[in-house]
Formats: C-alpha cells, structure tokens, sequence
C-alpha cells in the first residue's frame, strides 16, 4: 500500500515531485499535472481535480485526441498503465475468455475504425456486461458526441485516480 499523500505536502512539492506524484492522474499525460502545478496552492482535493479537468476542457484539440489516443482497448493484452491494468483487472477485463476477447476485440477495432481513436469507459462501479452495453450503445454516436464522452470518461478515471493517489474519499 502506498503511504497517504496530503495536500499539504503536495502544495509544497518542488514542480519535479509535484508532476512525479500526479503524472499519471490523466493516462500517458504528465502535461496535466505540469500545468496544475503551476497553479499551486490548493485549498482543498476537489479544487486540484477541477484544475486539472479545466486545463483539459482548455487545451486544444490537437491535445485533448491525443490525451483520449492514450487510453488503452479495454480487455486489450498490449501493454498499459499500472493504473489501467489494476482498473481494468477490477472488472474482469483481464481474465476474459476466449470468446469474449474476441467479442471486445471486434467491438474495439468497430470503434477505432468509426472515431478513430479507442473506446474509454471509467469501468470502476461497471460489470462487463454493463460495459459490452455502453459499447453497443455508443457505436451509434456521432464522433463529437463520442469525442465528449470520451473526455467526460476521462474526467471521472482522472476522479477515481486522484483520490485514491491522496487517500481520500469522493464522497468526503
């Protein structure tokens, strides 16, 4: 287990340490963390994390793709984030049969093919087949529909990843 990080200490990181603690809040994407730390102090834990999505929300779109394009397929055995292989092991998606492999497999490169880019779910509080379900429902959407839901996916793994980095409760 990973010692409790406070915002105090946080506030206090030298930029190096405050982008090597929450670095991987946004997959594959420090940028975040570097910008956030630029905005030092915090008063509290939901202001960090509205700082970092605003600085998302803000960026341009070149950069929002390519911070979606960092994602991994979901039930994919290439080689992903330590917090994406956990997150995606907590739902079963690393221990799929054959046949659902191949199911996700499909749903994936019909998704890829479609947006061009890779399907993203915040899958902790989803079962596979509430996921299978998402992925049927949202092959229907237009690419900016999906390019926001993509992105508001994001937001919440981001959530999830900040506050179980500081230990704390999203419903404190």
């Amino acid at each position: 287990m990973t010692a409790t990080i406070l915002l105090s200490q946080l506030n206090q990181m030298s930029q190096t340490e405050f982008i090597s603690t929450l670095g991987a809040i946004f997959e594959a994407s420090p940028w975040v963390a570097e910008q956030a730390g630029l905005k030092r102090p915090f008063e509290d834990i939901p202001s960090l994390y509205q700082t970092m999505v605003d600085i998302v929300k803000n960026s341009d779109s070149q950069q929002q793709l390519a911070l979606i394009c960092a994602h991994p397929d979901l039930g994919s055995k290439a080689k992903m984030a330590e917090a994406s292989v956990k997150e995606q092991a907590g739902v079963g998606l690393n221990c799929l049969t054959p046949s659902e492999y191949e199911h996700f497999y499909q749903l994936n490169k019909n998704y890829k093919d479609k947006f061009g880019f890779p399907f993203i779910i915040a899958v902790k509080n989803h079962t596979k087949a509430s996921i299978l379900s998402a992925f049927e429902q949202r092959l229907n959407h237009s690419i900016e529909e999906e390019k926001i839901t993509a992105l508001e996916e994001i937001y919440k793994i981001a959530q999830f990843r900040l506050y179980e980095k500081l230990n704390h409760n999203l419903s404190s």
